[in-house]
């Protein structure tokens, strides 16, 4: 028991020496206080109500200068970008015009190509129209010499019989 009486008391002891230290802090908060509103009233500047007001709208014009400028920026920021995206646009166009320009070269090549062939399809064609006659030509005149051959041949037989 005695040494419940004693923590007790130890307990006691240092609810004590808390509540010092609390009051002591508080007291020193106190003068701290003191302090700084002695300085406020030594250095506070006090304006009547147009300095104020006058001050209260620099303040606001300042705010949005501030908001205006970085508007601004952005706006900019923009306008690069659609710079830079119209270049390259132009780019890809020339590109595109380049590469049309080339393939129209290329169907008129192609063109005079296929006009050349056809040409000298026409000259290949009328030549075998030529041989075509030349050989038709021929072989009539080969049949016509067969019937002579088979007349004289018939003849001749005829002749021989007589």
């Amino acid at each position: 028991m005695a040494d419940r009486v004693r923590e007790k008391e130890k307990e006691e002891k240092q609810k004590g020496e808390r509540w010092k230290a609390a009051l002591v802090n508080l007291t020193e908060m106190g003068s701290n206080i003191d302090s700084l509103q002695q300085l406020l009233v030594k250095k506070a500047v006090f304006v009547d109500d147009d300095t104020f007001a006058k001050a209260s709208l620099i303040s606001e014009q300042s705010k949005t200068i501030k908001s205006l400028e970085q508007r601004v920026e952005t706006l900019e920021r923009e306008l690069d970008a659609a710079i830079a995206a119209a270049a390259r646009a132009r780019s890809e166009k020339r590109q595109a015009e380049a590469a049309q320009r080339a393939a129209e070269l290329r169907a008129q090549d192609i063109t005079r190509e296929l006009e050349n062939t056809t040409k000298v399809f026409k000259l290949h064609m009328e030549e075998l129209r030529s041989k075509q006659e030349e050989i038709s030509k021929k072989e009539s005149d080969i049949k016509v010499l067969e019937a002579i051959i088979q007349t004289l041949s018939r003849n001749d037989s005829s002749a021989g019989d007589d």
